[in-house]
């Protein structure tokens, strides 16, 4: 519903601007709220176990887990916008299974942005792109070409994912691991939401905010720590109390 009100408002918002019609009914309409299903969050280990079981696209899989790219960015990735060096992805381009056709565009937001890629990543596409073209697909079909969605998941992902016991986890699914893994790190969350390429960091807030719950008792820690460090380091120095005088029968004894 929320879908179908969207597009009806932008065709009625583009005769409003033509001149066509005075203002836009469906602006203001009360909406039903968005319920989001359950988002799944994997550890490392849980992460390596479907990679493991994946075969040739194992690289794929964990290239989804750890740089939280979406799935058509991914497919889309050339040798030329790997810096293996700078341990960086430049995502540049997207592409839609249309009709079993590759069909190339921009990234969902239409900017090209750089994601990190872990050194025992880095260091195994290094290997894993050796040879290929600057032109080539990171990762392509068996035959070659483009890395289909559809067969990506009947041919190694969804056999995968049941071998691992992870049933109901998709490709997709893999950005919100992505996104945690990030954050239990340590990442802000205007890093996250560059990584995942956000429109806003409202819009990564709204998605991953409960996470940074889990950081509160750190930054308490943290604070506490700098406090006790500031204090230490504007102490004076403790000075030596002179030993008082002490008189005897015999004078005085120092």
């Amino acid at each position: 519903m929320r879908h179908a009100h969207r597009v009806l408002s932008l065709v009625v918002g583009l005769a409003v601007r033509d001149g066509r019609l005075t203002r836009n009914p469906p602006v203001g309409v009360p909406l039903p709220r968005t319920v989001r299903g359950e988002q799944i969050f994997l550890s490392y280990a849980q992460v390596d176990d479907p990679a493991a079981a994946a075969g040739r696209d194992r690289l794929a899989i964990l290239f989804l887990a750890y740089t939280g790219v979406r799935y058509g960015e991914m497919a889309a990735l050339r040798v030329r916008n790997l810096n293996l060096l700078r341990r960086r992805a430049l995502i540049a381009e997207a592409v839609a299974d249309v009709n079993g056709h590759g069909v190339f565009g921009t990234p969902k937001t239409h900017q090209r942005r750089q994601v990190p890629v872990p050194r025992f990543l880095a260091e195994e596409l290094a290997v894993h792109v050796a040879g290929k073209e600057p032109s080539d697909f990171v990762f392509a079909a068996e035959q070659g070409g483009v890395l289909h969605l559809r067969n990506f998941r009947r041919n190694s992902f969804d056999p995968a994912v049941r071998a691992a016991g992870l049933d109901g986890l998709t490709p997709h699914a893999l950005r919100h691991t992505a996104a945690s893994l990030a954050i239990i790190s340590g990442a802000n969350v205007k890093v996250v939401q560059t990584m995942l390429g956000h429109q806003s960091a409202t819009m990564t807030l709204d998605l991953y905010g409960h996470l940074l719950n889990d950081q509160l008792d750190e930054v308490a820690d943290a604070m506490d720590a700098a406090r006790a460090a500031e204090a230490s380091a504007r102490r004076p120095a403790a000075t030596v109390a002179a030993l008082p005088t002490v008189r005897s029968a015999g004078g005085p004894v120092g």
